[in-house]
């Protein structure tokens, strides 16, 4: 690697990543010898144009949360594949779903170590509404947990899994609703049906280490499907919740575990939804996978 643009979200971990940036920026022409420009993002979507401009870098890495790295895909995604850069991922957010599904550490100095080694694996990325996501989307009570985990953090210094459990335990208590929604698997017959939960994965994790779709693989060209199905208790649903953790829920009679390449779904009533943190809002969702999309280093 020549060159590297380093796009980090001075935001993340509550503002400390700011300094790890210009940590991070040193380490990374150390351990690589290439240039190093870092550019801190200053808006939303900054990093989605910073990345949609970087077709003459060798890499691009990010430094943050899977916020950061999601909105560095969709600009990585506007370039075509030939000048699309390689993505690296320094782990540095809340959540970091996305570094676990790559296996990065969380320290920032071995995982600029990983980057280092310049082996680059080819991932598959999800697409809804013409807007990608690398590891999470979902519709309900799991997405309305994300929503608020995003605004509980900027009023607390909670953060990463506790946070998240802390927001699911309340949404559970107060929210425990049911949307109803007509769905088509792979151009299959339209099913009906209804879900307190309906989370599409490309990786296993969601909520900070949360393995709602534990056989989930970001390489195996396919979508994995966790769907909840009413009626759910408030003490069920706790029990189910916190076994999601460690992916032991998927057994229990109420849950729907599928696999699919391409998934249609219109909801009755809007719900509830999030990809890769970030809120969405629309009642139909077009869905697929596209394998080996994008080099991850």
């Amino acid at each position: 690697m020549q060159d590297i643009l380093l796009i980090a979200n001075p935001a993340a971990q509550s503002g400390r990543a700011a300094n790890a940036a210009r940590d991070a920026e040193a380490m990374l022409h150390a351990a690589t010898g290439a240039n190093v420009r870092l550019e801190s993002t200053q808006r939303s979507h900054h990093a989605e144009t910073l990345a949609q401009e970087a077709a003459h870098y060798d890499a691009v890495i990010t430094l943050g949360g899977d916020g950061v790295v999601h909105e560095t895909i969709n600009g990585l995604m506007r370039l075509p594949e030939e000048l699309r850069p390689a993505l690296g991922v320094i782990p540095a957010g809340t959540g970091n779903d996305y570094a676990r599904s790559l296996g990065m550490p969380k320290n920032p100095a071995r995982a600029i170590e990983r980057i280092a080694r310049n082996e680059a694996r080819w991932v598959d990325l999800g697409q809804v509404n013409n807007t990608y996501f690398m590891e999470t989307l979902s519709f309900g009570l799991d997405a309305a947990i994300a929503i608020e985990t995003v605004e509980r953090r900027k009023h607390t210094n909670k953060s990463g899994t506790a946070l998240y459990a802390e927001c699911g335990f309340n949404q559970i208590a107060h929210h425990l609703d049911a949307h109803t929604w007509t769905a088509s698997f792979d151009g299959g017959v339209p099913v009906s049906s209804s879900s307190i939960t309906f989370a599409v994965q490309v990786g296993p994790y969601y909520g900070g280490g949360f393995r709602i779709c534990p056989d989930a693989s970001i390489d195996n060209g396919r979508l994995d499907v966790c769907i909840a199905h009413p009626p759910l208790g408030r003490a069920k649903a706790a029990f189910i919740f916190v076994r999601a953790k460690n992916g032991k829920h998927t057994g229990f009679q109420c849950m729907e575990m599928r696999t699919c390449k391409k998934l249609h779904v219109e909801f009755e009533v809007t719900p509830p939804a999030q990809m890769d943190g970030e809120q969405i809002v629309a009642r139909v969702y077009d869905v697929s996978i596209l394998p080996r999309a994008l080099r991850v280093l």
